[in-house]
C-alpha cells in the first residue's frame, strides 16, 4: 500500500526542515495486519521567494520525495491539485494532505488513516474540535469556522465539526474523481462538497461500473492543532472566510435547486 503525503509549501523556509524531520521521525502508518505503508512525500513549492524552492529542490534528491515547482504563486488549492496529480502518477493508493507549517502533527497520521486502512472509509476529514490538544488562539476564527461548518453541513447533509481542517485523506479512487477548482483556501469547502456528492460504482468482474453506485463512506477523526499567529506567519484572512461561503454555495448549487 503506497501512501502519498501531499505537502503544499509557500515561503516556509524556516519551518519546512522541522516539518520534514517530524515526518521522518514518525513511522509510516500500518494496516490492521501490521504491515507498514510505503510512504512518499510529494512537496509542491508554490512560487516561494524565501529559499523554500531551493530547499525543496534539494529534498527532491531523496528517493522518497517528489519535488514539484510552481513558477509563480498560484495558491494552496492549485498546489494541492498539482500534488494530487503527481501522487497519482507515482501510483499512490492513499493520499493525505499535510501542511508545511507545523500546525498539524504527523503523529496523528496513523489515527487519521486507520478508517481507510481497515476498509471502513473512502475519505477521512480531521477535526480540531472533538477531543485532541489544540493551541488556544483567536475566538473570532473559531466562531467563523463554526458558522462556515454549520452552513456547509446544511447544504451537504453531513454532520462534520470542522470542514476547514487541513488534515484530509482519501483513497486514490476518490482523489482521481475530485477536480479541484479553487486556487486558495476555498479548496476546503470545495473538497467537502464534492465528497458529499460523489458516488462510487461497484465493479463487474470485467472492470466495468454497474448501477448508480453508493455514497462515500466519510469519517471524521480528531487531530491535534498548534495554530500559528499572524506574527508567526499565518496566511488565512477574513477574505478567505467570505470566499468559503461563496464556495459552499457554488459547489452545492445543484442541491440548492432541489430545496
Amino acid at each position: 500500500m503506497k501512501l502519498a503525503i501531499v505537502i503544499p509549501a509557500y515561503n516556509e523556509r524556516a519551518l519546512l526542515p522541522e516539518a520534514i524531520a517530524r515526518l521522518d521521525a514518525t513511522p509510516p502508518p500500518t494496516n490492521p495486519e501490521g504491515a507498514a505503508c510505503e510512504r512518499i512525500l510529494v512537496i509542491v513549492d508554490d512560487g516561494s521567494t524565501d529559499g523554500t524552492r531551493e530547499l525543496i529542490s534539494e529534498l527532491g534528491e531523496r528517493d522518497d520525495i517528489i519535488a514539484v515547482m510552481h513558477e509563480e504563486n498560484a495558491g494552496k488549492g492549485a498546489a494541492i491539485r498539482t500534488g494530487f496529480t503527481a501522487a497519482l502518477d507515482a501510483g499512490a493508493d492513499i493520499l493525505l494532505i499535510q501542511d508545511a507549517d507545523l500546525e498539524y502533527d504527523p503523529r496523528d497520521h496513523n489515527r487519521v488513516l486507520e478508517p481507510i486502512l481497515d476498509g471502513r472509509a473512502d475519505a477521512v476529514i480531521g477535526s480540531r474540535f472533538i477531543g485532541q490538544t489544540h493551541r488556544v488562539l483567536y475566538f473570532w476564527h473559531y466562531a467563523a469556522n463554526r458558522f462556515i461548518t454549520l452552513f456547509s453541513n446544511i447544504l451537504t447533509n453531513l454532520n462534520l465539526s470542522d470542514i476547514e481542517c487541513c488534515s484530509k485523506a482519501m483513497t486514490a479512487e476518490v482523489a482521481r474523481r475530485i477536480e479541484i477548482k479553487e486556487k486558495r483556501f476555498g479548496l476546503e469547502p470545495e473538497i467537502v462538497a464534492k465528497l458529499s456528492q460523489m458516488r462510487l460504482r461497484e465493479e463487474d468482474v470485467d472492470g466495468a461500473g454497474k448501477g448508480d453506485g453508493r455514497s462515500l463512506r466519510i469519517y471524521e477523526v480528531a487531530v491535534s492543532y498548534a495554530g500559528r499567529t499572524y506574527a508567526e506567519g499565518k496566511k488565512i484572512t477574513w477574505r478567505d472566510g467570505i470566499s468559503a461561503l461563496r464556495c459552499i454555495i457554488k459547489y452545492n448549487f445543484r442541491r440548492l435547486l432541489q430545496f
